[in-house]
């Protein structure tokens, strides 16, 4: 597979050979859907909670008698049926969410989301992306040269100048090659990847 390595323009100089067993093989749609169901139902805390018909504060007095009213009978008011009562089958914050994805579907969902990124044209490899110093303007500008609005880095290893200037930018997404996720992958317009974070990815997805 013939990767564009691009400039610090943004231009294409030259081309790049990537490895097709990572860079080459078919989308497989169902199990790129899969893995990215699963990252982010792995990603949830949790935190949500409702109350049953036992936690909810109201009396356990009978609102109005059992007959002679013409209304349904009822026996208090933290009933589900009733408004502000208790749920029947609550949400509780032990849920769990995880889903298990096995290692070699996850190798092979990374490497289909890759293998259309490249042949959709937003996967490109630079020899390197280094800023000077910490200062979010410097690599903004470099963005902007290389006409990048929405944007995620793998490199091989970001140092702390990298890391500062990128945090505050909007759409863009600065990762070492072990970080990289399919939710980014997908969500962002263009994937700029290092050399040396190429030898990792084929380390990990080939």
């Amino acid at each position: 597979m013939q990767l564009e390595l691009l400039n610090d323009q943004g231009q294409a100089s030259a081309k790049y050979d990537a490895p097709e067993t990572v860079f080459g093989r078919d989308y497989n749609e169902d199990l790129v859907h899969q893995i990215v169901v699963a990252f982010q139902a792995n990603a949830r805390q949790g935190t949500r909670a409702q109350k049953d018909r036992e936690q909810v504060k109201h009396s356990t007095k009978k609102p109005f008698r059992q007959k002679g009213t013409g209304r349904a009978r009822a026996g208090m008011t933290s009933s589900p049926l009733w408004r502000g009562g208790g749920r029947i089958f609550p949400n509780m914050p032990d849920e769990n969410f995880t889903q298990k994805i096995n290692k070699k579907m996850y190798r092979a969902g990374m490497a289909s989301i890759f293998s259309q990124l490249a042949r959709e044209g937003r996967l490109a490899v630079v020899d390197a992306l280094k800023v000077d110093s910490p200062k979010t303007k410097l690599l903004a500008a470099k963005f902007k040269a290389m006409n990048l609005s929405s944007v995620m880095v793998i490199s091989d290893e970001v140092d702390d100048n990298l890391y500062l200037a990128s945090r505050n930018l909007a759409n863009v997404l600065v990762v070492e090659a072990r970080y990289a996720d399919p939710l980014s992958l997908v969500h962002y317009k263009k994937i700029l990847v290092t050399k040396g974070a190429m030898d990792k990815l084929k380390e990990m997805f080939a």
